[in-house]
């Protein structure tokens, strides 16, 4: 058995509240669980959003009774926020910034509303920019005029690494995370629908390959590779939909993932793409310091290396209920996840009770 740190993902999205028919905080940290994870950092699109102290209280409170391995809570920048989040700083995961896209309070519209936030967000506490291409540009270019960290949220593209690349050998303090999907995944696997579309039905197919960023070119995805030593963290980006919502004519975008992303970079270890000391410091030890979060004692995963599966939807813990790796052939199981000094995790079961996980910012 080979024998991992508890892995961290600073991306998910746990549908908590408002779309918990997808996931909630049970089903997406048992999921977490069974994937090898045990910190989950939630982002703060949901409905309502969380931008604020009542916001946020709801969402925690909610993962204070259901959750079962440890998690944080993202606080999202809004127009007019900027003084509430940072005083929340605390007490949050840290500050996600919507820069391309508008999610109402989240929205922001123009460059001058980014301002009071990388003036006021306190620097020992991350802010992350959920940015692409030129806006991601300007967000560096903000990073290195305030003096202050930036986490860059699922890079995709060769323009973007290459960017990020620079950026960090003229000291700016930017990081960033690549999701599975975008190293494994590109247009080229994306169905063409039928033509014409019968009346009636979505886009099936296509549609489950609906994702933001949208899957690149393989030319991009082979730039993430040549360039892995630039990616601090992978993150799953996990963002369950269900099926019914992705075989509609308005397929949402987003795939479930935190129970892919292990197997599928452990196979890569196995083809000697990636080595163990990869995974430990992309899925551990930069997370928990980018993030700066707290130890976890007597917390490990046991990965049995040698076993090759088919990953399957029907055996996952996610309520979603698929996949878009569905049939994949992988090689590497995790068998059992202790969390704390209890085994939480072992052989396909969910052995802890639901609120045992912690705030990684509690008092």
């Amino acid at each position: 058995m080979l024998k991992l740190p508890g892995l961290i993902d600073p991306h998910v999205h746990l549908r908590e509240p408002g779309a918990t028919h997808k996931e909630d905080f049970d089903t997406g940290t048992s999921a977490a669980l069974a994937g090898g994870f045990t910190i989950v950092l939630a982002m703060p699109n949901t409905k309502p959003p969380i931008f604020d102290a009542s916001t946020l209280e709801l969402a925690l409170d909610g993962a204070k009774q259901k959750a079962r391995c440890d998690y944080g809570q993202y606080i999202g920048a809004g127009p007019g926020n900027a003084e509430i989040a940072a005083s929340l700083a605390g007490t949050a995961a840290g500050l996600k910034m919507y820069l391309d896209s508008t999610f109402g309070e989240l929205r922001l519209d123009d460059m001058t509303l980014w301002q009071p936030h990388f003036e006021k967000y306190p620097k020992q506490f991350p802010l992350v920019a959920h940015s692409e291409s030129r806006t991601m540009a300007a967000a560096i270019l903000f990073s290195a005029l305030y003096d202050r960290p930036i986490h860059i949220a699922h890079v995709s593209l060769k323009e973007e690494i290459l960017l990020i690349k620079a950026a960090k050998e003229k000291g700016i303090k930017v990081t960033c995370e690549v999701c599975p999907h975008h190293l494994f995944l590109s247009k080229d696997d994306i169905p063409s629908p039928p033509s014409p579309l019968p009346e009636g039905e979505g886009r099936r197919g296509e549609g489950r390959m609906e994702v933001r960023p949208r899957l690149a070119t393989k030319e991009d995805v082979d730039a993430l590779w040549r360039n892995m030593d630039v990616i601090d963290c992978f993150a799953t980006d996990h963002a369950p939909h269900t099926l019914a919502e992705k075989d509609s004519e308005n397929p949402p975008p987003g795939f479930p993932g935190l129970e892919t992303a292990l197997p599928l970079l452990l196979t890569t270890v196995s083809e000697s793409r990636l080595t163990i000391p990869d995974l430990i410091a992309k899925m551990h030890t930069n997370p928990r310091k980018i993030f700066h979060l707290p130890e976890q004692p007597e917390t490990w995963v046991e990965v049995d290396e040698n076993a090759i599966y088919e990953i399957k939807a029907s055996e996952q813990f996610t309520r979603c209920g698929w996949t878009p790796f569905e049939g994949w052939k992988v090689k590497g199981k995790v068998r059992k996840v202790v969390l704390r000094g209890k085994t939480a995790f072992e052989d396909g079961q969910i052995l802890i009770q639901a609120g045992y996980g912690q705030n990684v910012r509690r008092s």
